[in-house]
């Protein structure tokens, strides 16, 4: 088996972690925040706390989380087909 297909393999589980924290996050401070009466709703600059918290803030942190994996955990594959020499 070609070592590219092991090296795709674990950055393809990579970026299924990201997504799914991603989502975790989201889900939690969404539904987490956001699940009582409007009335006791809080606001930060101007927008509910649990949307913030949920997108402004889950962006952002999704962006940072990116950028590391990408500088740390994956790595350039050459992708021209390999010559057996034999």
């Amino acid at each position: 088996m070609d070592w590219r297909f092991k090296v795709a393999n674990r950055e393809a589980w990579i970026g299924v972690a990201l997504a799914v924290i991603n989502f975790l996050w989201w889900y939690g401070f969404a539904y987490g925040l956001g699940s009582g009466p409007v009335s006791e709703y809080q606001f930060i600059f101007g927008m509910p706390a649990w949307f913030f918290y949920s997108c402004v803030v889950g962006s952002l942190l999704m962006i940072i989380l990116v950028i590391i994996v990408v500088k740390f955990f994956l790595t350039e594959v050459p992708l021209d087909e390999e010559e057996d020499h034999s």
